[in-house]
């Protein structure tokens, strides 16, 4: 009787087992079948793929803030001329990428492991098209010819070269001639002794026809030609050297003529302080019309980089917006400008150019030709960011490495650069 019993017990716990696995089972099968895909998925829903979510977002996570799923997040641009258009350019506000060129997974074209900080995940190309429009570019003397360099002291190295510098200029180039009525920014952190080099190189770039002459340039902080006035004269080419001599010798504007600059590096980050760069002008300064914010700590690390672009960048927006006597950043530099924990530098950018343009907490509640301060009553955050026609820059946001990727390669560099021995190549 008793055996008879425990076989009873034993077909119990057996049965139980098979019905708590089937429960499992059509509950895994239900949120599957529940869950969003296939471009379906809006703003901070999960994802497992780049496919799963909507235009203008991207499946990435962020473990510094205890985010390690992946989820949809904000990975394009709202063209802010697109809603409120024909304003002097100085009045809007742009995504730069900070070194645009120095991209994780580049590939070394001198055939040795590279050895230096990597700032950006996506091609220049693909940066334009997901809404950047200002480019940090290094340019140095290498190789008998001016390449695109990560490097110090003035001096590239082969470990510390990226590529030719007209690479990059011919796929702005590019750019610029499949969408003509967009404007691009380069600051050069400039390297180029050879003479005209850096003119030279612009004009076989085939960028000379879009260059933005000196001569019109605002020389006392009065406004820029409008945007349109720009795209009429063909004039979508802003450059800017860090060498005041080559404004004089080949025509390409000094940066701190013409742009107000905050510190960069760490004390540009350090929150509730916003000084002035010391090669600038104070960042209260009447005498320049365009204010350049930088907003990236001294090195990068991928995986920071989602927590910096989260309420400490507003905060720091503000702070900067105070120190510059209510001058709202025209550029926002940034590193790997698509992590965030959500709408990251693009949600910012969003409320820089909504409070400037018609007084709106975004840009995506303004309304063309409407009184400043009357706004479309939108729920925030927005489901997807493409609310006009900027649909055609529509870059591929998924990241060249998986979200969950654990090898950084700037983590490596940092531990390098500070070995002792490396003080004898500065």
């Amino acid at each position: 009787m008793l055996a008879c019993w425990t076989d009873y017990l034993s077909l119990c716990r057996v049965t139980a087992a098979i019905g708590y696995l089937f429960l499992l089972l059509f509950s895994f099968f239900i949120t599957v079948y529940t869950a969003c895909f296939n471009g379906n998925c809006q703003l901070l829903d999960s994802c497992s793929q780049a496919t799963d979510c909507g235009p203008g977002l991207y499946c990435g996570n962020c473990p510094s803030l205890g985010k390690s799923q992946p989820f949809c997040t904000r990975g394009q641009a709202i063209m802010p001329t697109s809603i409120v258009g024909g304003l002097p350019f100085n009045k809007y506000s742009w995504l730069m990428t900070h070194n645009s060129f120095s991209i994780v997974d580049a590939p070394s074209l001198q055939g040795v492991q590279r050895l230096t900080f990597y700032n950006q995940e996506d091609t220049v190309t693909n940066q334009l098209m997901n809404g950047v429009r200002g480019l940090m570019l290094d340019m140095y003397d290498f190789n008998d010819d001016i390449w695109l360099c990560h490097s110090f002291r003035g001096q590239c190295f082969n470990f510390t070269a990226f590529q030719p510098a007209i690479n990059t200029l011919r796929e702005v180039e590019t750019f610029l001639s499949q969408n003509p009525s967009e404007i691009v920014t380069i600051v050069i952190e400039d390297y180029v002794h050879t003479p005209k080099g850096l003119s030279s190189l612009f004009v076989n770039a085939g960028l000379d026809k879009y260059w933005f002459p000196v001569s019109k340039m605002p020389k006392k902080g009065e406004d820029w030609p409008t945007v349109n006035e720009m795209v009429q004269a063909n004039h979508r080419l802003l450059v800017f050297t860090s060498v005041a001599s080559k404004e004089a010798e080949e025509g390409i504007a000094y940066q701190w003529k013409y742009i107000l600059e905050n510190e960069a590096g760490d004390p540009g980050v350090k929150p509730g302080s916003c000084p002035n760069r010391k090669e600038s002008r104070p960042l209260n300064s009447k005498s320049a019309s365009l204010f350049l914010m930088n907003y990236f700590p001294s090195y990068p690390v991928e995986t920071e980089a989602c927590k910096e672009h989260s309420a400490r960048l507003a905060d720091m927006i503000g702070t900067c917006f105070k120190a510059a006597g209510s001058m709202m950043p025209n550029f926002l530099a940034v590193n790997f400008y698509m992590r965030s924990d959500g709408g990251g530098v693009f949600y910012d950018l969003d409320s820089m150019n909504g409070q400037r343009l018609c007084g709106c907490n975004t840009i995506a509640a303004c309304q063309a030709g409407a009184p400043f301060g009357s706004c479309k009553n939108i729920t925030m955050p927005s489901s997807s960011p493409m609310t006009n026609t900027a649909g055609s820059f529509s870059g591929s946001v998924q990241f060249s490495k998986s979200a969950s990727t654990i090898y950084y390669p700037n983590q490596f560099a940092i531990g390098f650069f500070s070995i002792p021995w490396m003080l004898f190549l500065l």
